[in-house]
């Protein structure tokens, strides 16, 4: 979806559905470090509606990261850790399922700050939508 993430190896993706249990179903790897995107899947259509990151990059170089598996298990949106307010969300929304796709940034092979990787991403959905993901607070 994304030619800026296709540098990126590891990477993967997963469905949440209604009544799932998001820290069963999330594949994104715990020590993992980068960024990851929102599909919403409702209504015979299919839009991005959020993108986030994982991991900051610290004055001495070095990464300080929770892990991708914790940003998008655990990190509140609506009010709430998504393991709680996804649920809530698609029902209120009629949505039918999210499929989250995640990529790692910074490993062995690259050394991307996930910002960095989430500037990028933002940035051209920004120019092709003149907008930002419905999700997206600010960018």
């Amino acid at each position: 979806m994304f030619d800026e993430l296709n540098k990126y190896k590891s990477n993967g993706h997963f469905f949440f559905n209604p009544g799932s249990d998001l820290r069963k179903v999330c594949n994104a790897p715990k020590d993992g470090i980068g960024v990851f995107y929102i599909l919403r899947l409702a209504k015979g259509r299919i839009d991005i509606v959020y993108i986030g990151s994982e991991g900051e990059v610290e004055n001495d170089g070095q990464i300080h990261s929770l892990g991708l598996y914790d940003q998008i298990v655990n990190g509140n949106q609506f009010g709430a850790p998504r393991f709680y307010s996804w649920n809530e969300k698609l029902e209120s929304e009629g949505i039918e399922a999210l499929d989250v796709y995640w990529f790692k940034t910074f490993d062995k092979k690259n050394e991307d700050s996930p910002t960095y990787a989430k500037a990028l991403i933002m940035q051209s959905f920004l120019d092709l939508h003149e907008r930002l993901p419905e999700w997206n607070e600010r960018f």
